[in-house]
């Protein structure tokens, strides 16, 4: 018998889902993931029917309740140290840029909504977004010259929760292709190629047609 729940959306559009479950299947909590269909306009009557904020993703996990992205990962921290990196001042960059992650970004998020079985360079690229998309990377850069060295990812041979949090940016990027530097698209290479994100994709592109939201489809 299963530890708990984990409660996500669309895997198609859901980027808080995503940043949610990769932190779940790092730390490997043994849980079921129930997916409930997302009607687009944040008023989706099954979740707020589950979830305290009405949102997801939403996690029950031996007893304890965890809703906020954010929580969830320092949940999962909890449980598996290694999804904050060993050393104290990576780790604590690392919870400062998921913490920016979590907290910022709109207009990013507004001109480019997460649509993995989305092909659309150019859509999107507002001033503002463009802005957006150039703090991102100089995140990227920053972390990855102090501590990524070992390996591809934020903080090295580790995918962290970090990675996590910008996992759905990525996807973003792929999506709708804002200028990027060499680096910065082997980073988005890196984190697509992942086990678990490569998992997600396929996921979500076997979701029924009928899920699909014109909301997100009609984008440029």
């Amino acid at each position: 018998m299963a530890d708990g729940s984990l409660t996500i959306g669309n895997r198609r559009y859901s980027s808080w889902s995503l940043r949610g479950w990769l932190a779940v299947r790092l730390a490997k909590l043994d849980v079921t993931v129930d997916v409930v269909r997302l009607g687009g306009e944040g008023n989706t009557a099954a979740v707020k029917a589950i979830s305290p904020n009405g949102l997801v993703p939403y996690l029950v996990h031996r007893g304890n309740r965890v809703w906020e992205t954010i929580a969830i990962a320092e949940y999962c921290a909890e449980v598996e140290p290694a999804l904050w990196p060993r050393e104290a001042r990576a780790r604590a960059m690392a919870r400062s840029i998921a913490a920016e992650m979590h907290a910022g970004f709109t207009a990013l998020r507004q001109a480019m909504p997460m649509n993995l079985g989305a092909h659309k360079p150019g859509v999107g690229h507002s001033e503002a977004a463009l802005a957006d998309v150039g703090r991102v990377t100089a995140i990227w850069h920053e972390a990855r010259a102090a501590f990524g060295a070992g390996g591809p990812y934020l903080f090295g041979a580790a995918f962290t929760n970090a990675d996590a949090m910008y996992a759905p940016v990525v996807a973003r990027f792929l999506s709708y292709a804002p200028p990027l530097d060499a680096e910065a698209r082997a980073y988005c290479d890196a984190v697509r190629a992942h086990p678990l994100v490569a998992e997600w994709y396929e996921e979500a592109l076997r979701e029924p047609r009928e899920w699909l939201l014109d909301k997100y489809e009609s984008i440029g």
